[in-house]
């Protein structure tokens, strides 16, 4: 476990820098990763944003994704690689950095970022809910999915932030009700990156193109235990199975679907597809081309304005649920309390920095990093027949056994949970899933050793959740 939770200390993060201050080594955090944009179309050579972490400075500050930074501190990044980039991001001694940013919205514009810092070695409780994820896959985990998309990009080099407005082509009468829910998942998409819809004169037309029906070709040979797919639903924060194929020939699928969308210039060279984003799915039931539209519309203008991949695009999605307590923990000592959030539920319990933690609930806290580790393989081992097989699916990690608590054995998992020798100290982080705590009363009672003296504390922790979801 101790090397789980170094590898977590240590992701590598373009924004992760470190700081000396009173001798005491920091790690700090922007909160956002970028890359560097090889883009014709946009910010090429400028550091792109990728990821925002909610509930940080960098998130206040309206700092969003595919954003490009222009100025660090006031000093151009033109030229700049990522050697140069960091030490620009982290000045020493001090606590914020100003970048002047843009998007599609408007023009440039500077945000104010004030650094997340912690003692080196030390976890957070959003770590240790990464850390000991299995305990609760139903709300936190890393999984990478693919989508059949084929992008095609204009090859003139033009700035996508020079086209800001847009209206729709003429809607099918035959299928107006349909092209209409889907214009709307487009308009949606569109607006939230700050473009208006304009009428009378847009800088671009949206068009789209579709096809769904019974396969022709189909020869009726496909397998019935063929498993369904699983892909991030943006609007409703989770992971959701589709009944797509992939990996496999089109003559297998009893259905094909076809969902494109297109962005005409109508400012600079009329009738030039600027760009374009098409869908091809094979399917094993029927399906509503609108029901498709709802989540694959956000996932293909997740490649607008910064485009990657002409061809299947990949997403990596990270999500977290857990119980927040405001307390940190030792690395080495997973016992010791090295700091506390004092506006945090742990602390209005009565913890304090330096306390011992004994027990959580029932179990012990007095192992080693590697005792905690080897409990949790085995408890991982232990329960693997109480998950759904219905649900498998791979994670980020290459781990292929991921699969969600059957319902009908939930009282069998929280009874694995309290056994001492699974020692499930921090199933905690998950109290108020009924897999990890039946009674659905969302409490968690810390024994702490202060000084000589023992105390019980019992704090109701806040359930912080959140997600994120990226072009790899």
């Amino acid at each position: 476990m101790k090397r789980i939770l170094i590898s977590l200390l240590l992701v590598a993060s373009t924004t992760l820098i470190s700081a000396q201050e009173n001798h005491d080594q920091m790690v700090c955090s922007l909160g956002f990763t970028y890359e560097i944009s090889q883009s014709a179309n946009w910010a090429k050579g400028k550091p792109v944003v990728k990821v925002v972490q909610p509930g940080t400075s960098a998130a206040e500050a309206g700092l969003k994704q595919n954003d490009y930074i222009e100025e660090i501190n006031g000093k151009s990044v033109y030229g700049m690689g990522m050697n140069e980039l960091k030490p620009a991001l982290n000045v020493n001694g001090e606590d914020a950095v100003v970048l002047t940013v843009k998007n599609l919205a408007g023009p440039s514009h500077k945000v104010l970022i004030t650094k997340n810092c912690k003692l080196e070695g030390t976890i957070t409780e959003d770590q240790l809910a990464d850390a000991f994820s299995m305990y609760s896959l139903e709300t936190t985990g890393d999984v990478d999915f693919t989508c059949p998309f084929k992008l095609v990009v204009t090859p003139d080099a033009i700035n996508f932030g020079d086209f800001h407005t847009f209206a729709f082509a003429s809607i099918d009468e035959n299928n107006r009700q349909m092209e209409t829910t889907i214009n709307e998942y487009i308009k949606k998409a569109l607006t939230d990156k700050g473009l208006t819809v304009d009428t009378k004169n847009p800088d671009m037309t949206v068009q789209t193109f579709y096809f769904f029906d019974k396969n022709p070709n189909y020869k009726g040979t496909t397998p019935q235990t063929r498993g369904y797919v699983y892909r991030y639903d943006i609007a409703n924060s989770k992971m959701m199975q589709f009944p797509f194929m992939e990996n496999a020939n089109e003559a297998d699928a009893p259905y094909l679907l076809q969902l494109g969308v297109r962005l005409i210039d109508r400012q600079y060279v009329p009738g030039r597809v600027i760009w374009e984003c098409e869908a091809n799915e094979l399917l094993l039931n029927s399906y509503r081309l609108e029901d498709y539209a709802r989540v694959h519309i956000p996932l293909m203008f997740m490649q607008y304005p910064y485009a990657k991949y002409k061809n299947n695009a990949r997403f990596h999605v990270s999500r977290r649920s857990y119980n927040y307590t405001g307390i940190s923990y030792d690395i080495d000592k997973l016992d010791y309390v090295v700091a506390i959030d004092e506006a945090g539920p742990a602390y209005f319990a009565g913890i304090r920095k330096g306390d011992i933690i004994e027990k959580i609930g029932r179990q012990k806290m007095n192992h080693s990093a590697e005792e905690f580790s080897e409990a949790y393989k085995h408890f991982i081992s232990y329960t693997m027949s109480l998950r759904d097989p219905k649900t498998i699916y791979t994670d980020s990690n290459g781990f292929t056994y991921c699969m969600y608590w059957n319902p009908m054995n939930y009282a069998e998992v929280s009874d694995a949970v309290k056994k001492p020798e699974n020692m499930a100290a921090f199933a905690y982080l998950y109290y108020f899933e009924p897999y990890m705590n039946l009674s659905g009363n969302n409490e968690c009672t810390f024994t702490v050793k202060r000084d000589k003296t023992s105390l019980d504390a019992i704090i109701r922790p806040e359930v912080r959740s959140s997600a994120t979801i990226e072009v790899k």
